[in-house]
């Protein structure tokens, strides 16, 4: 499925098949959906992956960073620990960007940060961490 369809099909299960403005609802939609995807992978990614995984900021910074694999070797001096790289934090931008789409269409969102599934979920009710499973699922 192309990612036009996607968004229409997430467009109509989020306000109905029948809207006023359909482009508005597709650009909400797409909005959404893209950002669930940013917000997926920043989880997958926090988790670790076999390339690396992110640290989130504790330094004065607030940059987050990314730790490559391995987690640390051996040297003559002793056990050495990667530094890492600093990287952008897209999941900052994502969520502005859900905030922004949720106001103009009166929604509400919940992020669930478990990467073994939708990374975003929007109800025109409240959602949290025990009923985000009622509103919709942007995939």
């Amino acid at each position: 499925m192309k990612a036009q369809q996607k968004d229409r099909d997430l467009a109509q299960r989020i306000f109905g098949p029948i809207v006023a403005n359909v482009d508005q609802c597709d650009s909400i939609a797409r909005t959404l959906r893209r950002a669930q995807m940013v917000l997926h992978r920043w989880n997958e990614l926090e988790c670790g992956t076999e390339q690396g995984h992110i640290e989130e900021a504790t330094g004065p910074d607030g940059i987050p960073y990314y730790i490559f694999r391995p987690a640390g070797w051996m040297t003559s001096a002793g056990w050495a620990q990667p530094k890492g790289r600093p990287i952008a934090d897209r999941r900052s931008g994502a969520i502005k960007r859900v905030i922004i789409a949720c106001a103009a269409a009166d929604l509400h969102y919940y992020h669930q940060p478990d990467p073994r599934g939708c990374s975003l979920y929007v109800s025109t009710a409240p959602l949290n961490d025990s009923n985000y499973t009622n509103g919709i699922a942007c995939i």
